[in-house]
């Protein structure tokens, strides 16, 4: 019998050291609550998709519901202009092409929502809500309670943050997604 063999180190594995066990257990935690911060962003643009929709009474009016008639992005931009928005040139070119206008916005909300609630295609649906969320921030400018600042700068820069740390892995389907999609790493 080898000498190797006899010992007992060369037959069991490595045990982790208590720091190491500490950082996995933070990162575990850490990721999992990456995912249900997904999850409520997801919601916050499914649940929007579908209030201006239907008309559910909560944001949108019934007789303001898309399926009424009502365009999702009219008053909003309309406002910007009347406010003195200094942006108000790009938000008349979107209002020129509306019902182009609301049927982009309509499906990005329901794109996001349903990528970031599956945890698929967080990086198109990331950079799709950080897009969303700058122009809803430039269209809101210059703001009443802070002049450069608002939640919708902080909401973009942490969704493009999901993107990066691959929150659709946790509490979701992105490592399932990513087996489908193999090679095209900007579909994960």
């Amino acid at each position: 019998m080898s000498a190797t063999a006899a010992t007992p180190t060369a037959a069991t594995p490595a045990r982790p050291a208590a720091a190491e066990l500490t950082a996995t257990r933070k990162a575990g935690w850490g990721y999992t609550l990456l995912g249900v911060t997904r999850l409520m962003v997801g919601f916050t643009f499914l649940w929007a998709f579908l209030d201006k929709t239907f008309g559910l009474g909560f944001a949108t009016p019934p007789e303001g519901a898309w399926l009424n008639g009502g365009s999702r992005t009219a008053g909003f931009l309309g406002g910007s202009i009347e406010g003195g928005n200094p942006f108000a040139g790009v938000w008349s070119v979107f209002l020129s092409i509306n019902p182009l206008t609301d049927v982009l916005f309509m499906l990005g909300l329901l794109g996001v929502g349903l990528a970031f609630m599956l945890g698929i295609g967080t990086r198109v649906a990331a950079i799709s809500a950080a897009a969303m969320y700058t122009l809803m921030y430039l269209a809101a400018f210059p703001m009443s309670t802070n002049p450069l600042y608002d939640t919708h700068l902080l909401l973009a820069v942490a969704v493009l943050a999901m993107a990066g740390l691959a929150a659709g892995d946790h509490i979701g389907l992105g490592r399932q997604w990513s087996r489908i999609v193999k090679g095209n790493r900007f579909l994960i």
